[in-house]
Protein backbone atom coordinates (compact mmCIF):
# COMPACT_ATOMS: atom_id res chain seq x y z
CA UNK A 1 0.00 0.00 0.00
CA UNK A 2 1.96 3.03 -1.23
CA UNK A 3 1.48 6.25 0.89
CA UNK A 4 0.75 9.89 -0.97
CA UNK A 5 2.95 12.61 0.64
CA UNK A 6 1.61 15.92 1.57
CA UNK A 7 2.85 19.14 -0.35
CA UNK A 8 4.53 21.01 2.06
CA UNK A 9 3.10 24.06 3.20
CA UNK A 10 4.59 27.26 1.96
CA UNK A 11 3.84 30.09 3.90
CA UNK A 12 4.28 33.34 2.38
CA UNK A 13 7.52 35.83 3.29
CA UNK A 14 6.05 38.31 5.55
CA UNK A 15 8.40 41.51 5.95
CA UNK A 16 7.81 44.07 8.94
CA UNK A 17 5.69 47.10 8.50
CA UNK A 18 8.53 49.51 8.99
CA UNK A 19 10.68 47.92 6.14
CA UNK A 20 7.54 48.12 3.77
CA UNK A 21 7.80 51.49 4.37
CA UNK A 22 10.52 52.52 3.15
CA UNK A 23 12.54 52.21 -0.56
CA UNK A 24 15.80 51.28 -1.57
CA UNK A 25 18.39 53.86 -2.58
CA UNK A 26 17.90 55.60 -5.71
CA UNK A 27 21.84 55.87 -6.41
CA UNK A 28 22.43 52.64 -5.12
CA UNK A 29 19.98 50.99 -7.92
CA UNK A 30 22.11 53.11 -10.18
CA UNK A 31 25.13 51.88 -9.66
CA UNK A 32 23.90 48.20 -9.87
CA UNK A 33 22.42 48.60 -13.11
CA UNK A 34 25.60 50.16 -14.33
CA UNK A 35 27.76 47.51 -12.93
CA UNK A 36 25.65 45.21 -14.94
CA UNK A 37 26.12 46.74 -18.08
CA UNK A 38 29.93 46.85 -17.45
CA UNK A 39 30.05 43.07 -16.73
CA UNK A 40 28.70 43.18 -20.29
CA UNK A 41 31.52 44.37 -21.71
CA UNK A 42 29.58 47.74 -22.10
CA UNK A 43 32.05 51.36 -21.56
CA UNK A 44 29.87 53.42 -18.88
CA UNK A 45 30.33 56.93 -17.80
CA UNK A 46 29.42 57.18 -14.73
CA UNK A 47 27.72 60.60 -13.02
CA UNK A 48 26.01 58.32 -10.81
CA UNK A 49 28.19 57.65 -7.85
CA UNK A 50 28.78 60.43 -5.31
CA UNK A 51 32.01 59.76 -4.71
CA UNK A 52 35.53 61.38 -4.77
CA UNK A 53 37.54 60.12 -8.24
CA UNK A 54 40.99 60.99 -5.76
CA UNK A 55 42.49 58.68 -4.38
CA UNK A 56 43.07 58.85 -0.54
CA UNK A 57 45.77 60.71 0.73
CA UNK A 58 49.10 58.79 1.08
CA UNK A 59 50.00 60.07 4.77
CA UNK A 60 46.55 58.61 5.45
CA UNK A 61 46.74 55.20 3.98
CA UNK A 62 50.21 54.71 5.89
CA UNK A 63 48.68 55.04 9.28
CA UNK A 64 46.23 52.22 8.43
CA UNK A 65 49.18 49.87 6.90
CA UNK A 66 51.13 50.68 10.39
CA UNK A 67 47.69 49.83 12.39
CA UNK A 68 48.07 46.74 10.61
CA UNK A 69 51.49 46.08 11.67
CA UNK A 70 51.07 47.12 15.17
CA UNK A 71 48.02 44.44 15.07
CA UNK A 72 45.84 47.33 16.22
CA UNK A 73 42.68 44.82 15.06
CA UNK A 74 40.63 44.09 18.66
CA UNK A 75 37.52 45.52 19.66
CA UNK A 76 37.76 49.65 20.51
CA UNK A 77 34.54 51.61 22.67
CA UNK A 78 31.43 51.37 20.86
CA UNK A 79 32.10 55.29 20.12
CA UNK A 80 35.30 55.02 19.19
CA UNK A 81 38.55 55.37 20.50
CA UNK A 82 39.47 58.27 23.09
CA UNK A 83 42.06 59.00 20.48
CA UNK A 84 39.80 59.36 17.70
CA UNK A 85 37.17 61.36 19.24
CA UNK A 86 39.71 63.77 20.74
CA UNK A 87 40.46 64.21 17.38
CA UNK A 88 36.89 64.84 15.96
CA UNK A 89 36.56 67.46 18.63
CA UNK A 90 40.11 68.97 17.52
CA UNK A 91 39.22 69.25 13.85
CA UNK A 92 35.95 70.86 14.68
CA UNK A 93 37.59 73.55 16.94
CA UNK A 94 40.01 74.60 14.79
CA UNK A 95 37.99 74.69 11.72
CA UNK A 96 34.80 76.21 12.79
CA UNK A 97 35.63 77.35 16.28
CA UNK A 98 33.21 74.75 18.41
CA UNK A 99 34.33 73.62 21.82
CA UNK A 100 32.83 70.49 22.31
CA UNK A 101 34.31 67.87 24.51
CA UNK A 102 35.30 64.09 24.15
CA UNK A 103 31.98 62.49 25.14
CA UNK A 104 29.73 65.09 22.98
CA UNK A 105 31.46 63.14 19.79
CA UNK A 106 30.72 59.45 18.86
CA UNK A 107 32.50 57.88 15.60
CA UNK A 108 30.19 55.79 13.52
CA UNK A 109 30.71 53.55 9.77
CA UNK A 110 30.51 56.00 7.73
CA UNK A 111 27.96 59.52 7.61
CA UNK A 112 25.09 57.09 6.57
CA UNK A 113 25.39 55.38 9.94
CA UNK A 114 25.47 58.36 12.06
CA UNK A 115 22.35 60.27 10.62
CA UNK A 116 20.78 56.58 10.93
CA UNK A 117 21.64 56.65 14.50
CA UNK A 118 20.64 60.30 15.37
CA UNK A 119 16.93 60.13 13.30
CA UNK A 120 16.34 56.58 15.48
CA UNK A 121 17.37 57.80 18.59
CA UNK A 122 15.18 61.22 18.08
CA UNK A 123 12.45 60.59 15.66
CA UNK A 124 9.20 58.19 16.98
CA UNK A 125 5.99 57.49 15.39
CA UNK A 126 3.72 60.51 14.21
CA UNK A 127 6.98 62.86 15.00
CA UNK A 128 7.22 65.40 12.45
CA UNK A 129 10.47 66.29 10.75
CA UNK A 130 10.93 69.67 8.34
CA UNK A 131 13.04 68.13 5.36
CA UNK A 132 14.52 70.63 2.64
CA UNK A 133 13.71 69.48 -1.08
CA UNK A 134 15.27 68.47 -2.86
CA UNK A 135 16.74 65.88 -0.11
CA UNK A 136 19.59 63.42 -0.17
CA UNK A 137 17.82 60.07 -0.96
CA UNK A 138 17.79 58.36 2.58
CA UNK A 139 16.66 61.27 4.51
CA UNK A 140 13.20 60.49 3.53
CA UNK A 141 13.35 56.94 4.32
CA UNK A 142 15.30 56.92 7.29
CA UNK A 143 12.08 59.14 9.08
CA UNK A 144 9.73 56.80 7.71
CA UNK A 145 11.47 53.56 9.38
CA UNK A 146 11.66 55.54 12.38
CA UNK A 147 8.06 55.95 12.00
CA UNK A 148 8.18 59.67 11.34
CA UNK A 149 6.18 62.26 9.00
CA UNK A 150 8.07 64.32 6.76
CA UNK A 151 6.52 67.52 6.01
CA UNK A 152 8.31 68.47 2.95
CA UNK A 153 9.83 71.81 2.11
CA UNK A 154 10.03 73.00 -1.31
CA UNK A 155 12.48 75.45 -2.52
CA UNK A 156 12.84 77.66 -5.20
CA UNK A 157 15.14 76.50 -8.45
CA UNK A 158 15.47 79.77 -9.77
CA UNK A 159 17.03 81.20 -6.34
CA UNK A 160 19.18 78.20 -6.95
CA UNK A 161 17.52 75.91 -4.41
CA UNK A 162 18.81 77.82 -1.45
CA UNK A 163 16.40 77.04 1.77
CA UNK A 164 15.68 80.42 4.20
CA UNK A 165 14.98 80.45 7.96
CA UNK A 166 11.59 81.93 7.03
CA UNK A 167 10.82 78.93 4.87
CA UNK A 168 11.92 76.86 7.36
CA UNK A 169 9.56 78.39 10.11
CA UNK A 170 6.13 78.59 8.13
CA UNK A 171 5.77 74.90 8.56
CA UNK A 172 6.57 74.73 12.37
CA UNK A 173 3.59 73.15 13.55
CA UNK A 174 3.17 71.62 17.71
CA UNK A 175 4.17 68.31 15.73
CA UNK A 176 7.25 69.44 14.96
CA UNK A 177 10.09 67.12 16.20
CA UNK A 178 12.83 67.85 14.08
CA UNK A 179 14.20 70.10 11.35
CA UNK A 180 17.25 68.43 8.96
CA UNK A 181 19.60 70.66 7.01
CA UNK A 182 21.97 69.23 4.18
CA UNK A 183 24.51 72.66 3.54
CA UNK A 184 26.13 72.27 0.86
CA UNK A 185 23.31 70.05 -0.29
CA UNK A 186 23.69 66.54 -2.45
CA UNK A 187 21.98 67.02 -4.95
CA UNK A 188 21.79 70.70 -5.47
CA UNK A 189 24.86 71.62 -4.13
CA UNK A 190 22.63 74.63 -2.51
CA UNK A 191 24.38 76.18 0.54
CA UNK A 192 22.24 77.99 2.83
CA UNK A 193 23.74 81.73 4.69
CA UNK A 194 25.23 81.31 8.14
CA UNK A 195 22.72 83.59 8.91
CA UNK A 196 20.04 81.34 7.72
CA UNK A 197 21.25 78.58 9.58
CA UNK A 198 21.44 80.37 12.66
CA UNK A 199 17.86 81.67 12.65
CA UNK A 200 16.80 78.04 12.13
CA UNK A 201 18.90 76.86 15.57
CA UNK A 202 17.54 80.00 16.84
CA UNK A 203 13.76 78.90 16.42
CA UNK A 204 14.53 75.15 17.06
CA UNK A 205 15.99 76.54 20.49
CA UNK A 206 13.11 78.21 21.34
CA UNK A 207 10.22 76.02 20.42
CA UNK A 208 12.09 73.05 22.10
CA UNK A 209 12.85 71.57 18.10
CA UNK A 210 15.98 69.52 17.08
CA UNK A 211 18.17 70.09 14.43
CA UNK A 212 20.23 67.76 12.49
CA UNK A 213 23.29 69.42 10.51
CA UNK A 214 24.56 67.13 8.03
CA UNK A 215 27.84 68.44 6.99
CA UNK A 216 28.88 65.89 5.24
CA UNK A 217 29.96 68.75 2.41
CA UNK A 218 30.66 71.33 4.56
CA UNK A 219 34.41 71.66 3.14
CA UNK A 220 33.32 71.67 -0.30
CA UNK A 221 31.80 74.95 -0.31
CA UNK A 222 32.73 76.88 -2.83
CA UNK A 223 31.01 80.39 -2.19
CA UNK A 224 32.12 82.39 1.23
CA UNK A 225 33.95 80.97 4.22
CA UNK A 226 32.85 77.82 5.40
CA UNK A 227 30.19 77.69 8.84
CA UNK A 228 29.05 75.10 10.76
CA UNK A 229 26.21 75.31 13.14
CA UNK A 230 28.66 73.84 15.33
CA UNK A 231 29.80 77.15 16.60
CA UNK A 232 26.44 78.38 17.60
CA UNK A 233 27.47 77.23 21.26
CA UNK A 234 24.58 79.36 23.23
CA UNK A 235 22.09 76.61 21.18
CA UNK A 236 24.69 73.16 21.32
CA UNK A 237 21.88 71.71 23.50
CA UNK A 238 19.18 71.59 20.56
CA UNK A 239 20.77 70.48 17.12
CA UNK A 240 23.37 67.57 16.83
CA UNK A 241 26.30 67.70 13.95
CA UNK A 242 26.60 64.90 11.61
CA UNK A 243 30.06 64.71 9.24
CA UNK A 244 32.22 62.35 7.59
CA UNK A 245 35.51 61.96 6.59
CA UNK A 246 34.30 60.39 3.20
CA UNK A 247 34.26 63.50 1.01
CA UNK A 248 36.92 65.25 2.84
CA UNK A 249 39.64 62.76 2.61
CA UNK A 250 38.35 60.76 -0.35
CA UNK A 251 37.89 57.75 2.43
CA UNK A 252 34.25 56.37 0.85
CA UNK A 253 35.23 53.15 1.31
CA UNK A 254 36.61 53.52 4.81
CA UNK A 255 33.14 54.10 6.23
CA UNK A 256 33.90 56.82 9.11
CA UNK A 257 31.22 59.46 10.26
CA UNK A 258 30.44 61.11 13.66
CA UNK A 259 28.21 62.83 16.20
CA UNK A 260 28.57 66.15 17.97
CA UNK A 261 25.87 66.92 19.98
CA UNK A 262 24.85 66.84 24.08
CA UNK A 263 26.30 64.03 26.06
CA UNK A 264 22.80 62.98 26.73
CA UNK A 265 22.25 62.30 23.10
CA UNK A 266 25.32 60.42 22.43
CA UNK A 267 24.91 58.45 25.02
CA UNK A 268 21.93 57.09 23.45
CA UNK A 269 23.75 56.67 19.65
CA UNK A 270 26.37 54.52 21.40
CA UNK A 271 23.71 52.52 23.07
CA UNK A 272 22.06 51.69 19.78
CA UNK A 273 25.31 51.20 18.01
CA UNK A 274 26.17 48.67 20.64
CA UNK A 275 23.44 46.35 19.54
CA UNK A 276 24.02 47.21 15.60
CA UNK A 277 27.85 47.64 14.63
CA UNK A 278 29.78 47.93 17.41
CA UNK A 279 32.57 50.01 17.13
CA UNK A 280 33.64 51.39 13.60
CA UNK A 281 36.92 49.24 12.60
CA UNK A 282 39.78 49.52 14.51
CA UNK A 283 42.22 50.31 11.50
CA UNK A 284 40.34 52.85 10.29
CA UNK A 285 40.28 54.73 13.30
CA UNK A 286 43.99 54.92 13.13
CA UNK A 287 43.76 56.21 9.61
CA UNK A 288 41.17 59.06 10.65
CA UNK A 289 43.00 60.16 13.50
CA UNK A 290 45.91 61.37 10.57
CA UNK A 291 43.70 62.58 8.68
CA UNK A 292 42.05 64.91 10.67
CA UNK A 293 45.67 65.86 12.70
CA UNK A 294 47.82 65.53 9.78
CA UNK A 295 48.47 68.41 6.90
CA UNK A 296 44.98 69.48 5.59
CA UNK A 297 46.37 70.72 2.18
CA UNK A 298 45.10 67.74 0.60
CA UNK A 299 41.71 69.13 1.30
CA UNK A 300 42.19 72.82 -0.14
CA UNK A 301 43.70 70.82 -3.04
CA UNK A 302 40.69 68.62 -3.93
CA UNK A 303 37.98 71.50 -3.33
CA UNK A 304 40.08 73.74 -5.93
CA UNK A 305 40.05 70.58 -8.33
CA UNK A 306 36.41 70.13 -7.83
CA UNK A 307 35.10 73.90 -8.74
CA UNK A 308 37.24 73.57 -12.15
CA UNK A 309 34.83 70.55 -12.25
CA UNK A 310 31.45 72.31 -11.67
CA UNK A 311 32.66 74.96 -14.10
CA UNK A 312 33.26 72.94 -16.69
CA UNK A 313 30.27 70.37 -16.49
CA UNK A 314 27.84 73.11 -15.86
CA UNK A 315 28.78 74.99 -18.95
CA UNK A 316 28.83 71.29 -20.97
CA UNK A 317 25.23 70.78 -20.18
CA UNK A 318 24.17 74.08 -20.69
CA UNK A 319 24.86 73.96 -24.35
CA UNK A 320 22.56 71.13 -24.61
CA UNK A 321 19.33 72.87 -25.78
CA UNK A 322 16.61 72.62 -23.75
CA UNK A 323 18.38 71.95 -20.62
CA UNK A 324 18.66 74.49 -17.70
CA UNK A 325 21.38 74.15 -14.76
CA UNK A 326 21.51 76.11 -12.00
CA UNK A 327 25.05 76.92 -10.65
CA UNK A 328 26.12 74.56 -7.19
CA UNK A 329 27.51 75.74 -4.65
CA UNK A 330 28.77 73.33 -3.10
CA UNK A 331 29.23 69.94 -2.78
CA UNK A 332 29.94 67.86 -6.48
CA UNK A 333 26.48 67.61 -8.15
CA UNK A 334 24.85 69.03 -10.99
CA UNK A 335 21.04 69.29 -11.19
CA UNK A 336 19.79 69.94 -14.01
CA UNK A 337 16.52 70.63 -15.44
CA UNK A 338 15.18 68.21 -17.80
CA UNK A 339 11.57 68.46 -17.84
CA UNK A 340 11.37 69.93 -21.76
CA UNK A 341 12.23 66.53 -22.64
CA UNK A 342 9.79 64.53 -19.98
CA UNK A 343 6.84 63.45 -23.10
CA UNK A 344 9.50 62.78 -25.86
CA UNK A 345 10.52 59.25 -27.11
CA UNK A 346 7.71 57.65 -24.82
CA UNK A 347 10.38 59.29 -21.72
CA UNK A 348 7.25 60.47 -19.20
CA UNK A 349 9.52 60.91 -16.19
CA UNK A 350 12.86 61.90 -14.91
CA UNK A 351 13.55 58.13 -13.94
CA UNK A 352 12.49 57.30 -17.71
CA UNK A 353 15.09 59.59 -18.74
CA UNK A 354 17.96 58.01 -16.52
CA UNK A 355 17.15 55.11 -17.66
CA UNK A 356 17.28 55.23 -21.48
CA UNK A 357 20.27 57.82 -21.17
CA UNK A 358 21.52 54.68 -19.29
CA UNK A 359 20.82 51.81 -21.63
CA UNK A 360 20.66 53.78 -24.60
CA UNK A 361 23.81 56.48 -24.36
CA UNK A 362 25.54 54.88 -21.78
CA UNK A 363 25.59 58.06 -19.18
CA UNK A 364 24.59 56.97 -15.86
CA UNK A 365 22.83 59.65 -14.06
CA UNK A 366 20.16 60.07 -10.66
CA UNK A 367 16.80 60.49 -11.34
CA UNK A 368 15.54 63.27 -9.65
CA UNK A 369 12.38 61.09 -8.07
CA UNK A 370 15.16 59.61 -5.83
CA UNK A 371 15.53 63.53 -3.91
CA UNK A 372 12.41 64.57 -4.33
CA UNK A 373 11.95 66.46 -7.58
CA UNK A 374 10.24 65.39 -10.74
CA UNK A 375 11.79 67.19 -13.54
CA UNK A 376 16.10 66.83 -13.27
CA UNK A 377 18.43 63.92 -12.74
CA UNK A 378 21.45 64.28 -10.77
CA UNK A 379 25.13 64.61 -12.12
CA UNK A 380 28.05 64.12 -10.17
CA UNK A 381 30.92 66.17 -11.79
CA UNK A 382 33.64 63.72 -9.46
CA UNK A 383 35.21 62.17 -12.00
CA UNK A 384 38.44 63.77 -14.96
CA UNK A 385 37.68 66.32 -17.25
CA UNK A 386 38.45 63.69 -20.16
CA UNK A 387 35.23 61.87 -18.78
CA UNK A 388 32.96 64.51 -18.40
CA UNK A 389 33.87 65.59 -21.66
CA UNK A 390 32.91 61.66 -22.69
CA UNK A 391 29.51 61.45 -21.06
CA UNK A 392 28.77 65.12 -22.60
CA UNK A 393 29.22 64.15 -25.48
CA UNK A 394 27.00 61.23 -25.60
CA UNK A 395 23.96 63.58 -23.39
CA UNK A 396 24.62 65.67 -26.34
CA UNK A 397 23.50 63.46 -28.75
CA UNK A 398 21.24 61.69 -26.93
CA UNK A 399 19.24 65.09 -26.32
CA UNK A 400 19.49 66.08 -29.75
CA UNK A 401 18.36 63.32 -31.30
CA UNK A 402 14.69 63.72 -29.24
Amino acid sequence: MSTVTAAPTIHPVRLTERVNRIEPSATMAVVAEADKLRQQGIDVVDFGAGEPHFSTPQHIKDAAIAAIQANFSKYTPVGGTAELKDAIVHRHAVDFDSDYRREEAAASVGGKHALFNVISVLVGHGDEVILPVPYWVSFKDMVRYAGGNCVFLDSDESQGFRVTADMVARLVTPKTKLIILNSPSNPSGAVMSAQDMTEVVRLAHERGIWVISDECYVYLNYGGKRFSVGSLREFRERFLVVGSLSKTYAMTGWRLGFTLGPASIITAVQKLQSQSTSNPVSIVQKAAVTALKGPQQCVEEMRAEYIKLRDHVVEGLRTIPGMKCTLPEGAFYAYPNVSKFIGCGGMNSASDIAGKLLREAHVATVPGEGFGTRDHIRISYATSIAELDRGLERMRRFFGAL
